[in-house]
């Protein structure tokens, strides 16, 4: 499926509910694909990316930068507290701040540097014993303890679980994100974003529908 396809796609679930048109990121996932792939889509004009893995994204993204201008880089694995430094340093958000030794470490490089990126808090709203994430009945106290530690931020993520309805999941992350009054909502993949944006997605994560599938081997 083409960029194009896919931005269509999230204009129309944008229209369908009733909200304005551009009021969604579309985070295009670029983790372990082949350079020409991603260069294909910068090509295209798109400057909203992800990446899982902070090695991966240093000794890609300064060379792309150099060569096709500002792009604004999104952290969407999960973040090593001791790979923290190198991550404030080249994202522009972080979406994985899930537990308190991170969020001590990235509030300490905050005042070092006296900036931050904007950060989303990771909410496991599946409770899955294997996956990342700040459990729901948690996620109002952590979010009081980051914002006592003076991080800006910028919303709530989830991943829901693979073999379930992912509404739910983005209905209650919605909810929690009201309640502390929080705005960003980073929520929906390939297979579910346009159920997020009905939901409220402010940022949908698409990466295999726009580059294809990934080779790991």
């Amino acid at each position: 499926m083409s960029l194009t396809e896919i931005t269509a796609r999230i204009a129309g679930a944008e229209r369908a509910a009733g909200r304005p048109e551009g009021t969604v990121s579309l985070i295009a996932v670029s983790k372990v694909q082949p350079l020409e792939r991603v260069e294909a889509v910068l090509a295209e004009g798109h400057r909203v990316f992800g990446e899982n893995y902070v090695q991966e994204a240093a000794g890609k993204w300064p060379a792309l930068r150099e060569r096709f201008g500002p792009v604004e880089l999104h952290m969407i694995g999960p973040l090593q507290t001791n790979k923290a430094k190198v991550a404030v340093e080249l994202f522009d958000a972080i979406h994985t701040l899930d537990r308190p030794s991170l969020a001590e470490k990235l509030a300490r490089l905050a005042e070092a540097r006296g900036s931050c990126p904007a950060l989303f808090v990771q909410v496991n709203t599946g409770e899955e014993s294997q996956k990342a994430g700040v459990l729901p009945s948690d996620a109002d106290g952590f979010i009081r303890d980051c914002r006592a530690l003076g991080l800006p931020l910028a919303g709530l993520m989830c991943i829901p679980p693979e073999d379930q309805d992912s509404r739910p999941h983005f209905a209650m992350l919605a909810a929690l994100a009201e309640r502390n009054g929080l705005t960003g909502l980073s929520m929906g993949m390939s297979g579910d974003f346009e159920a997020a944006i009905a939901a409220g997605a402010t940022h949908v994560r698409v990466g295999s529908a726009i580059f294809g599938a990934r080779d790991y081997g």
